[in-house]
C-alpha cells in the first residue's frame, strides 16, 4: 500500500473501519450458503441489498430490517434471517498492512479516531476481539448517530465531539463518496482501495 505524505499541520487521523481496518464482506458467508455465484449475486442486488444494510447502518435494529425483508421475500426468509444471526461470519480478520500503519502513525504521535457506517448492535462484537480499537482517541458510529457518510454532519459530529480541526486531520476511507464527504467538511483525505482479497 503506498502511503501519503502528511502534511506538517495535521495532527489527527481518521480511519474507515470495514475495508480500510477490518475486512468485512457478506459473500464470506453466503458463498457457502447458495449454490451458484449467481444466485448469490441476485441475492444481494435484489434482496439484502446495500441499501438495505445502509438502514441498519444508519441505527434501525436488526430484527425490524430482517422482519420487513422477510415479510416482502417470505421465499428467502431463512437467507434473511442469517444476515443478522450469522453476521461474525461475514468478518473474517483485520487487514493488517493497515493496522500496523496505524500502529506506526499511533506511535508517532497522532491522535487516532474512527468514523464509521457501521451497525451499532455488531460493532461492539468487532471491537473487543481487536486490540488495536483500544489506541483510538475517540470513535464515531453512524448506527448511533443515526447519519451515515458522506452527509456532512456526521464528519462535523466527530469534529465537534472531539473539538478537532477539520484542517489538522486526515481522514482514510475506501469509499470515494465518503472521501468526498469529507472534503466537504474541511478534511484532508487519502482514498485507500479496498485491501480485501476477493472473497
Amino acid at each position: 500500500m503506498n502511503r501519503p505524505t502528511i502534511d506538517p499541520h495535521i495532527k489527527n487521523i481518521v480511519f474507515d473501519f470495514g475495508g480500510v481496518l477490518i475486512d468485512w464482506n457478506p459473500r464470506y458467508l453466503y458463498r457457502s450458503y447458495f449454490r451458484t455465484e449467481e444466485e448469490m449475486e441476485y441475492f444481494f442486488a435484489h434482496i439484502c441489498t446495500n441499501e438495505w444494510n445502509a438502514r441498519q447502518d444508519a441505527g434501525r435494529p436488526f430484527a425490524e430490517g430482517v422482519a420487513l425483508l422477510q415479510a416482502r421475500h417470505p421465499e428467502y426468509a431463512e437467507a434473511i434471517a442469517i444476515y443478522h444471526t450469522r453476521w461474525n461470519e461475514m468478518v473474517v480478520g483485520a487487514i493488517q498492512e493497515n493496522v500496523d500503519w496505524l500502529r506506526e502513525l499511533k506511535s508517532q504521535g497522532y491522535h487516532i479516531y474512527g468514523l464509521t457506517n457501521w451497525s451499532a448492535e455488531t460493532l461492539p462484537g468487532v471491537m473487543a476481539k481487536y486490540d488495536f480499537f483500544k489506541l483510538m482517541d475517540g470513535i464515531v458510529v453512524s448506527g448511533e448517530e443515526h447519519l451515515l457518510k458522506p452527509d456532512i454532519r456526521i464528519y462535523q459530529t466527530l469534529l465537534d465531539r472531539y473539538h478537532l480541526r477539520a484542517g489538522e486531520c486526515l481522514f482514510i476511507d475506501d469509499s470515494p463518496a465518503n472521501i468526498e464527504g469529507a472534503k466537504k467538511a474541511g478534511l484532508a483525505t487519502w482514498h485507500i482501495p479496498t485491501s480485501t482479497v476477493s472473497p
